[in-house]
């Protein structure tokens, strides 16, 4: 064989050798990208399942001041009753610290839902931004 033929040949071998190193990378990439859209898909899933969680107990709380709302108050012959069955002083601090109790109790509560809200909207609006940028990735990824 002549000389050249032999370059050709080894210039063809090369050329075979780079195909397939592509094909492997080609494949490995593709192997990547499957791998994070799955893990992608299992967080995204994992964050629906929150907010339709959170959606949950909004609601759930919802009805519930909502019935407290709608609970009657006390009347002022009630609250007289209240106060004329008060004879002594023991009695007027049991009763104030009752209402002081109360009164902190329901602080607590009001904080607490608060502090819920302020967590349910965060949550929400990571749930949001992450569908955002999931929808610009998938977009990106087709053109």
């Amino acid at each position: 064989m002549s000389q050249e033929v032999v370059g050709w040949l080894k210039e063809i071998k090369d050329l075979q050798q780079q195909v397939k190193a592509a094909q492997v990378s080609e494949q490995t990439a593709h192997a990547s990208a499957d791998n994070w859209r799955k893990r992608y898909e299992i967080e995204a899933e994992q964050r629906r399942a929150e907010v339709q969680t959170l959606q949950a107990t909004i609601a759930q709380l919802q009805t519930e001041l909502d019935r407290i709302k709608n609970l009657p108050a006390a009347s002022e012959a009630e609250v007289e009753t209240a106060i004329s069955d008060i004879q002594t002083v023991p009695d007027l601090q049991a009763k104030l610290i009752e209402v002081v109790r109360d009164r902190n109790q329901l602080a607590q509560d009001l904080k607490t839902e608060q502090f819920n809200h302020l967590e349910t909207r965060k949550s929400l609006t990571t749930a949001l931004g992450d569908a955002v940028e999931m929808l610009s990735n998938l977009k990106a990824a087709q053109d």
